[in-house]
């Protein structure tokens, strides 16, 4: 049976999802890219980039299954860009070029209308309007037997936290202190919703930690 999961997802040792003040400049917010050294140097990554070589080992193994097995992808809207408000013109289209990593069907929840996108390597971004069930519902139609990846940012994965819906999640956790930002559990309760560690693993540049229900 298809799941919905959280992978990947880099948090500093007190909590934070993403660094304070994002913007164009800053899509991560300030020193939020620091929470992603794990896996900038594995072959995962690099090949996604376009290069050779990059690391194996722990990192790679959770890097790979962190976008394996997926069939359609839930975005927040501020995962998919800096714009606010309604759109001002269709020429956002994500931060990530004429090929986004995902390569299936990933759905953007926002407040404001606009029409999919298709974009090259299979994706298409589809805005839902009718909140976080709906997107869902959309999502699981899309990914038939595969899964389905809550995909970011902070606020979009405690949503459907508060909700229950997330069946496992997987955080990096990157040995980084922020001190401020978006926080992944605050007023999050995880033992009462249900969740236990089901595995950890380090590596010199992040400690794995999955949770299931």
């Amino acid at each position: 049976m298809s799941q919905v999961r959280v992978g990947g997802f880099s948090i500093s040792l007190d909590g934070f999802g993403a660094g304070p003040e994002q913007s164009l400049e800053h899509p991560l917010g300030r020193r939020g890219q620091e929470l992603h050294q794990w896996i900038y140097g594995t072959r995962f990554f690099r090949t996604m980039i376009g290069q050779d070589g990059g690391s194996e080992g722990v990192d790679q193994a959770y890097a790979d299954r962190a976008m394996r097995g997926f069939g359609a992808f839930i975005l927040g809207r501020n995962m998919f860009g800096p714009v606010r408000g309604p759109w001002p013109d269709e020429a956002w289209k994500g931060w990530w070029g004429e090929n986004p990593p995902y390569h299936a069907p990933t759905f953007v929840l926002t407040h404001h209308p606009r029409e999919p996108i298709e974009m090259e390597g299979g994706t298409t971004f589809i805005f839902v309007t009718e909140g976080i069930e709906a997107a869902l519902d959309q999502a699981r139609a899309a990914a038939g037997d595969l899964d389905v990846k809550i995909g970011g940012g902070v606020s979009t994965v405690r949503q459907y936290l508060r909700a229950g819906l997330i069946d496992e999640l997987h955080f990096a956790v990157s040995p980084v202190v922020l001190g401020q930002g978006e926080a992944m559990f605050a007023g999050i309760d995880l033992p009462a919703l249900g969740y236990r560690v089901t595995e950890h693993q380090a590596s010199e540049d992040a400690t794995h930690i999955v949770l299931a229900r």
